[in-house]
């Protein structure tokens, strides 16, 4: 199992995917050991190969990201609750799913006369609002706050920090509001937010 987790883990970081001859080198097995796991890979669909011949993630991992997505959200929504408490401004959630941010969770909050009515599964660039920039500064291992302003809709504005920590996930966490938020005071609740949600999810 572990040299088979190993192999898609490879070809998860091959963009141009990976030969037989390449897995077992990286992996330092034999050909014949990489030809018996690519086998049993392929029949569950997690890997494919490609018209070259080369090693490709297969579309069965879709579906077990999938499912795996209602177990993160149930995960983030404690620390979303608080967050949108605290701010008085809708909290999301926003991972990353075919090369875009995606909202997975939101939370409301339940004190505001007026808060920004945020979808689950609204998509959007990650260069653009607070929510996709804090990703990819947690790509850069930069985990402090991102901020805002009427990038992903006129009027909205955004504070968002980086969900470091947890192997697999890219994710932010964040809040937006019809209002200017002060990165001051918001900053360090999106950035406990972010903290209790890496140790919830971990």
């Amino acid at each position: 199992m572990d040299r088979g987790l190993r192999l898609l883990h490879l070809v998860a970081d091959a963009s141009g995917g990976l030969t037989v001859t390449e897995a077992a080198n990286q992996l330092g097995i034999g050909r014949a050991a990489v030809y018996r796991l690519v086998s049993a890979l392929t029949g569950h669909g997690m890997l494919r190969r490609d018209g070259d011949g080369r090693l490709r993630l297969g579309a069965g991992l879709l579906h077990l990201a999938r499912r795996a997505q209602p177990l993160l959200a149930e995960g983030a929504l404690p620390a979303l609750r608080r967050l949108a408490e605290q701010a008085g401004a809708t909290a999301h959630l926003t991972v990353v799913e075919g090369g875009e941010g995606v909202a997975l969770a939101v939370v409301e909050p339940s004190w505001t006369s007026f808060h920004v009515a945020y979808r689950a599964g609204a998509r959007h660039p990650l260069d653009r609002g607070a929510a996709g920039r804090a990703i990819l500064a947690g790509r850069a291992g930069v985990a402090e706050p991102v901020s805002s302003s009427g990038e992903l809709q006129a009027g909205a504005y955004g504070v968002a920090a980086p969900v470091l920590g947890v192997p697999g996930l890219e994710a932010s966490v964040g809040v937006v509001a019809l209002a200017p938020l002060d990165v001051d005071t918001i900053g360090p609740q999106v950035l406990a937010a972010a903290r209790a949600i890496t140790t919830a999810l971990s």
